[in-house]
């Protein structure tokens, strides 16, 4: 199993049991999301309650939550909406902490297509949800959530260079 931490605090923030693709040359991963239900437990033993005495009101008392896979998984923590100048002000400090912990080509790469990933998110900036890692670091990265038309369950968006493939 592959994990992908984030390269400046060390979080993970996603794994390859969720598939991504790249958007904006490669600048941008695109996955998946699910609303799952969690704790509602259903065990049928195969007993007729009523014929055993037991009632409807008997059992335990699930609590069961409504919650996005990954932001569950990795236990993202989301953040207040930015603003454009937010934004812009988060995506500078971010190219200037991330491109002196990146290898040569990957610089390069994220010098490149930067501006394009830039670009794309301010044009969803009014529909996106702000995550961080679990250390809830001020300079890690950002992942971003938002929901494309129509759509019921949420598409996340990673910078690529930002993650580091850890094998577990």
């Amino acid at each position: 199993m592959l994990v992908y931490q984030d390269l400046l605090s060390g979080d993970e923030l996603l794994s390859d049991s969720f598939p991504y693709r790249e958007i904006e040359n490669g600048c941008l991963w695109e996955v998946d999301g699910k609303w799952v239900v969690q704790g509602a437990v259903d065990v049928d033993i195969g007993a007729n309650p009523s014929a055993e005495g037991g009632g409807e009101d008997e059992g335990v008392d699930d609590q069961a939550v409504k919650v996005v896979d990954i932001v569950d998984t990795f236990r993202l923590q989301e953040q207040p909406p930015f603003d454009k100048k937010m934004f812009v002000t988060f995506i500078k400090r971010y190219i200037k902490n991330l491109t002196p912990k990146l290898d040569e080509e990957n610089q390069v790469l994220f010098k490149k297509h930067i501006e394009g990933a830039t670009k794309y998110l301010l044009s969803k900036l009014s529909d996106l949800q702000f995550f961080v890692g679990e250390s809830m670091h001020d300079d890690g990265s950002l992942v971003f959530a938002y929901y494309k038309d129509g759509a019921a369950d949420p598409t996340f968006l990673y910078f690529a260079q930002g993650l580091k493939e850890v094998k577990c």
